[in-house]
């Protein structure tokens, strides 16, 4: 991630790869697909694996040894639910998400590519459906398009253990009594799990599916406040937003939102899988209250409730 464009956006180098398939035809199909590079640690040969035992997904191949760390390896194209063309040239990307290092195989790779987030459009309706809700942005090249894969979505699908689900039960229960908070987040299942726990802690919720819908949202409470000359935390009173999203990123959120007076009580708190000391200066920069990291929903809800307090005060 580097500079901002003119839009607010931060920039953001993708890795691209591909799979092939074998259509019932008897064809070949190339798709292409990408990940952020700053979450791919390396790229290998397919290794030979060992049996999983109990696993949840045919795409779980098995284990095999990184370096002295035992690390799963699942096939990226059966979870999608390709017919994969066999090759001895397929490649492994091993990654890290929410501090789970898992290994994926695709078949070939391509290169990397340097963007903004306002390049990155939002998937419509059918193509989740079509892509079982694993895919959070488009990227349209002159001969091709690059889908953006939910990766900690298929993560905690293959290993429910390693996702959010998991820790909804440590969740506080009370403090959201007559509290709204909104949600920027462009994964389905973050956006269902963060909403569920927030609702049982007896907040209102709004959910968005990126930053330039959650700011369309703001703006229209904005409006509605001045309208009838009350301060905009009667409508709402946090923001919870991701950092990597389409068309406008957490980063460019919140300098929105913080570049506003009426929404000097309205806290933004950043919640992403790749908070690095970087990306973290970068929250500071744009005026953050407050950054967690993925999957830590305990602490997310303990210091939501503690910053609204403090803004209220």
């Amino acid at each position: 991630m580097g500079s901002r464009d003119e839009s607010g956006g931060n920039d953001l180098e993708i890795i691209e790869f591909y799979i092939d398939e074998k259509l019932d035809e008897g064809q070949a199909y190339r798709s292409y697909y990408g990940m952020n590079v700053a979450k791919v640690l390396e790229i290998i040969r397919r290794p030979p694996v060992t049996g999983m035992p109990g696993k949840h997904h045919e795409a779980a191949l098995g284990t095999f040894n990184l370096r002295g760390k035992v690390l799963p390896l699942v096939d990226l194209g059966l979870w999608l639910g390709k017919k994969v063309r066999s090759s001895d040239s397929h490649k492994v990307i091993v990654s890290e998400f929410s501090h789970v290092v898992t290994a994926f195989v695709v078949s070939g790779v391509t290169r990397i590519h340097r963007m903004t987030w306002s390049q990155v459009e939002p998937p419509g309706k059918y193509l989740q459906a079509f892509s079982r809700d694993s895919i959070t942005g488009v990227v349209r090249f002159g001969d091709r398009i690059v889908f953006l894969l939910d990766m900690e979505y298929i993560i905690a699908a293959m290993d429910p253990a390693a996702g959010l689900e998991s820790k909804v039960d440590q969740v506080e229960r009370e403090g959201g009594q007559g509290l709204h908070v909104l949600i920027a987040d462009d994964s389905p299942s973050v956006r269902k799990t963060l909403a569920h726990c927030l609702e049982q802690a007896h907040y209102s919720v709004t959910r968005t599916t990126c930053g330039r819908e959650a700011w369309d949202q703001l703006q229209a409470w904005r409006n509605e406040a001045a309208k009838k000359g009350v301060p905009v935390t009667e409508f709402v009173n946090l923001v919870i937003s991701d950092i990597e999203m389409p068309e406008m990123d957490g980063h460019a959120l919140t300098v929105r939102i913080k570049s506003e007076a009426a929404f000097a009580k309205v806290p933004v708190i950043l919640f992403s899988s790749l908070i690095s000391d970087v990306v973290h200066a970068k929250g500071i920069k744009a005026g953050a209250d407050d950054q967690v990291s993925k999957p830590d929903l305990p602490d997310l809800t303990r210091r939501a409730g503690e910053l609204i307090r403090r803004f209220q005060s």
